[in-house]
């Protein structure tokens, strides 16, 4: 072969390798930017806040994000202008970038946006001890803006059983180092993740542990969130109180709001002549179908005298 023929081969290979570098690292960045749609509207009364939603189209459907996010995260863009403009910016998270087009009317607009996942996050959170950060979790971690730093905070809190998904449900449901802070000054330890989750998701708040103690109770973590998903909360626990009842164990409290104890259930027992029943004589009526209708009935007939357990062995039996 002579060197023409060999100079010209070498030149075909290299612009060959050129061009396949560049075809591959067009697959590569379609393979990693993933794309949908956003809106944002002036539906929210906090200042310095607007309604932005994310809808990420994808194979087998869609998934959205829609939340309240600070105006200043989106970069290039002025929603005080009047009328209508087409508008080009970017949200920038450790995470990745959004690139966001379209336009706006009056502050609340629309478009398409395209993501861009950064190349290192996966590493760096890595380092931290946060693993399995596929794509879906990456894109994830942007929209809810699972920073370094956050991540760092986060592990600051020596909290058991802290990884990366608790850290997205973290910032989904509101938990920070404020709130473990605020439960940890009102007496909980507030060292599982899974439990800082369920308070966030049930509503047990701080204040609600606060009022608590200062009521004399001493509740564990799971009794909290029981008592908020039966709804024992301390204004009706203030209501029963008002009945005599006051300072009932909790478990009784949970047991009254499953089985029906109210207020307005022992008023009218109350009022028929049994005066206080014990917290556990009540659950029992309730349990059996030991109403107030069903005492009023039998004093009609002359039974005036039946004690509450009477009452809750002749409704077993099925004497009605």
């Amino acid at each position: 072969m002579n060197n023409n023929r060999r100079d010209a081969l070498v030149a075909y290979l290299l612009v060959a390798c050129v061009l396949f570098g560049s075809l591959a690292l067009r697959v590569a960045r379609a393979a990693e930017m993933r794309s949908g749609s956003w809106t944002i509207e002036k539906r929210t009364d906090e200042p310095g806040k607007v309604e932005f939603a994310l809808i990420e189209r994808r194979q087998h459907g869609m998934s959205s994000h829609n939340s309240e996010w600070p105006v200043g995260v989106f970069v290039g863009l002025d929603l005080g202008k009047p009328g209508r403009q087409d508008v080009h910016f970017t949200i920038t998270r450790d995470a990745g970038k959004f690139d966001c087009q379209g336009y706006v009317q009056d502050g609340e607009g629309a478009g398409i946006f395209h993501f861009f996942p950064d190349a290192k996050y996966a590493e760096q959170m890595g380092a931290l001890g946060f693993s399995g950060i596929d794509d879906d979790k990456q894109y994830s971690m942007a929209v809810m803006d699972v920073s370094l730093a956050f991540a760092k905070e986060m592990k600051a809190q020596q909290l058991n059983g802290l990884d990366t998904e608790k850290l997205i449900a973290f910032r989904i449901f509101g938990v920070d180092s404020k709130f473990i802070g605020e439960l940890r000054s009102a007496g909980l330890s507030a060292s599982e993740s899974d439990k800082l989750v369920a308070f966030r998701i049930h509503g047990v708040s701080p204040e609600m542990v606060r009022s608590l103690e200062a009521a004399g109770y001493k509740p564990d973590e799971e009794t909290l969130v029981a008592m908020r998903i039966h709804g024992a909360t301390p204004e009706w626990m203030a209501e029963l109180k008002k009945e005599g009842y006051d300072h009932v164990d909790l478990q009784q409290l949970i047991a009254f709001r499953i089985h029906g104890v109210s207020p307005e259930f022992i008023e009218k027992v109350q009022s028929l002549g049994y005066a206080h029943p014990e917290p556990a004589q009540l659950v029992a009526m309730r349990i059996h179908g030991v109403t107030p209708e069903f005492i009023s009935r039998l004093k009609a007939r002359g039974m005036q005298n039946l004690t509450i357990d009477d009452l809750v062995r002749l409704k077993i039996h099925g004497i009605d």
